[in-house]
């Protein structure tokens, strides 16, 4: 009878302290915090069709910056998460099918261990596995960016070494609400300079035991759109040049994974130009937007003093299945038409007491994003957008009453936002 108590007792146990398939254990011995970063080149070398917009029909016609995908891998007593920030645009829910398999059984990893994401460019290929509607080239590019990003997560596991975390946050004028009011009151693209816009830049620093700086994690809300459909140059645009420029300035060989925060009715300041502007003396947008960005990420990252306490490991993962909005316009959504919901992924993890990861796989708008950064129970909370797939443009409800493109594009009914953040936060809260 005692025995049988005991056992009842265990069982009680495990099911109060597991999450998500991971057994939380007070007894077990902390190892302490481990990390792996790598980068690797994913500049296409062939002509490949541009993504983003869809008044563009001519294929690229040069590279303007490389294209890079950089993954963090973080390990503490067998529990991990992997982080892979691309300079893409997105990753179409059938890539990201194939994608994820092939990096969840190569590396034995759950589902919920794995961000997939895309910094959102509009100059960088459009990922296409369709033998049959696909543009042949853009084909032959993802299939070799599979093999890329395997190689690049082994990569990243092999360098897995004992670190410490710190972390810090500064502010950006780079991102400008873009939902601008005309006379009439109708809402059109533009610069909105009074709208709602997320600033912060939250970046983490990485330091080997000996402490030197191996990692730069660095998270910004705003779409990396500075240029338009008429630019045929491959660019990592605003968000790629910042993570480039953060790379050259700390040296040693040194990783900074950027990643894309809530901002779908986010753009740059200049937005949707047509070239990098070639006059003598001029600096090109992008590049003056992705540096100055850059330089602020470079101010925080080598004034953090903020330690994280503790390494422990958790994470989850959900799907929401949202009620479907009839007369969505995106391509991409009406390719579905005739399903009833739309799918939305999140995924969650924390890292110690203090730092949390919530990755989502639609263009968010940045009023939603800001309530679920200010609602987290975390003191710092990388928010993610277009990480594992695309589901489309999530805006807030109060937003469909004023129109304009985020709301009349998006696949989903009034109150999913609302629906989206709850959700989210209760994940986190789960976490903590």
């Amino acid at each position: 009878m005692k025995k049988k108590s005991m056992l009842i007792v265990l069982a009680a146990f495990l099911i109060v302290n597991s999450f998500n398939g991971q057994v939380r254990s007070p007894a077990m011995k902390n190892e302490g915090l481990r990390a792996g970063l790598a980068i690797t080149d994913i500049t296409p070398e062939i002509p490949v069709m541009l993504y983003g917009y869809s008044s563009r029909k001519a294929p690229s016609e040069g590279v303007h910056d490389p294209l890079y995908a950089r993954a963090v891998v973080f390990e503490n007593n067998g529990k991990k998460v992997v982080l892979v920030s691309s300079d893409l645009g997105s990753y179409s829910n059938d890539v990201l099918a194939v994608f994820r398999r092939s990096i969840l059984e190569e590396y034995n990893l759950r589902e919920s261990e794995l961000f997939l994401s895309a910094i959102h460019s509009h100059s960088t290929p459009i990922l296409s596995l369709n033998k049959e509607n696909g543009n042949p080239n853009n084909i032959v590019y993802t299939d070799g960016l599979n093999r890329k990003l395997l190689n690049l997560i082994g990569e990243a596991f092999r360098n897995l070494r004992p670190v410490q975390a710190c972390l810090g946050t500064g502010s950006s004028p780079v991102g400008a609400n873009r939902r601008e009011m005309r006379p009439d009151g109708s809402i059109t693209l533009g610069r909105n300079p009074y709208g709602p816009t997320d600033k912060e830049v939250l970046v983490m620093k990485i330091l080997s035991p000996d402490g030197k700086p191996v990692g730069g994690i660095f998270d910004y809300a705003t779409h990396a759109t500075s240029l338009g459909p008429r630019n045929l140059m491959v660019s990592g645009d605003v968000l790629g040049i910042s993570a480039q420029f953060v790379e050259n300035i700390l040296g040693n060989g040194l990783v900074a994974p950027v990643f894309a925060g809530a901002s779908g009715d986010i753009d740059p300041w200049y937005r949707v130009l047509p070239e990098f502007n070639p006059e003598p003396g001029w600096i090109p947008e992008p590049v003056l937007l992705g540096t100055l960005l850059g330089e602020e990420v470079v101010h925080v990252f080598r004034n953090i003093r903020d330690t994280i306490a503790g390494g422990e490991i958790v994470t989850s993962c959900s799907t929401i299945n949202l009620p479907r909005r009839i007369q969505a316009k995106d391509a991409e959504i009406d390719a579905a038409a005739g399903q009833a919901t739309v799918p939305v992924n999140i995924i969650a993890a924390k890292i110690g007491e203090d730092v949390a990861f919530i990755g989502f796989s639609v263009e968010m708008l940045t009023e939603i994003g800001m309530k679920i950064k200010a609602g987290s129970p975390f003191k710092y909370t990388f928010l993610i957008t277009h990480c594992n797939g695309y589901s489309g443009y999530l805006p807030p409800a109060g937003l469909y009453k004023e129109g304009g493109y985020e709301t009349t594009s998006t696949p989903f009914v009034i109150g999913s936002g609302e629906t989206v953040a709850k959700q989210a936060l209760r994940m986190l809260y789960d976490l903590k």
